[in-house]
């Protein structure tokens, strides 16, 4: 069984330490950052499935990043932990994406119990991503569609589920070919036209329900 795994973005040593000490031991790996240079690169190639991110970082302030994150369509679940603790700062940490909030200075045994109740409260949801009428299971890597079965290819699942996670966000040929061809050694845009075109005759043969626009000169939108 998979473990789960946790992203903790804070930039002082004691503390990230202190807590990628504790939440090891429970049995979480645990990536960690000092800032948010990679953090979109680390939540691309991994699956996390929680985010403890402090607010005070280098160069930014974790909950204007987060707004940007989720506005990409990134919706992993986070919790801020953060010596900003007035009211006005938690009600704004909520508002910019976070479904936790701890302040600095934490109770150690506080902060294992609220990773603990939220991995266990979204777990159920990220096992399954619904749009529209098409379900998917993450636990079977299975796509339904009106409660039928969809047969796809390894490379339509790909390609399918990033449009489900990325839902009316217009995404570049670039892009998806980043994200669904990444160790292909023969990326060409005209791949992806090419594939969309397959997916589309397999998810909507009639054309009626028109889940992947094309938008002219910029890419696909899944809406």
């Amino acid at each position: 069984m998979n473990k789960t795994t946790i992203m903790i973005v804070e930039d002082e040593e004691d503390i990230l330490d202190l807590m990628e000490y504790t939440l090891s031991k429970d049995g979480y790996d645990i990536i960690t950052c000092v800032d948010t240079s990679n953090v979109k690169d680390i939540l691309d190639e991994e699956d996390i499935s929680l985010i403890l991110m402090d607010r005070n970082l280098p160069g930014v302030e974790g909950s204007k990043y987060i707004s940007t994150l989720r506005e990409e369509g990134y919706n992993q679940p986070l919790i801020y932990v953060s010596a900003k603790d007035s009211s006005d700062d938690i009600i704004n940490g909520f508002e910019s994406g976070a479904d936790d909030y701890i302040t600095k200075p934490f109770n150690i045994n506080e902060l294992k119990a609220r990773v603990k109740a939220l991995i266990r409260r979204t777990k159920k949801v990220q096992d399954i991503i619904k749009y529209r009428d098409i379900i998917y299971n993450s636990s079977n890597k299975i796509f339904t569609i009106d409660n039928k079965n969809i047969k796809l290819t390894h490379l339509e699942h790909d390609l399918l589920l990033v449009f489900m996670k990325n839902q009316n966000i217009l995404l570049s040929r670039e892009t998806l070919l980043e994200k669904v061809w990444a160790d292909s050694l023969n990326k060409q845009l005209k791949t992806v036209n090419v594939a969309i075109k397959r997916l589309k005759e397999n998810i909507d043969p009639s054309g009626e329900k028109n889940y992947i626009q094309a938008v002219r000169g910029e890419g696909y939108i899944f809406c």
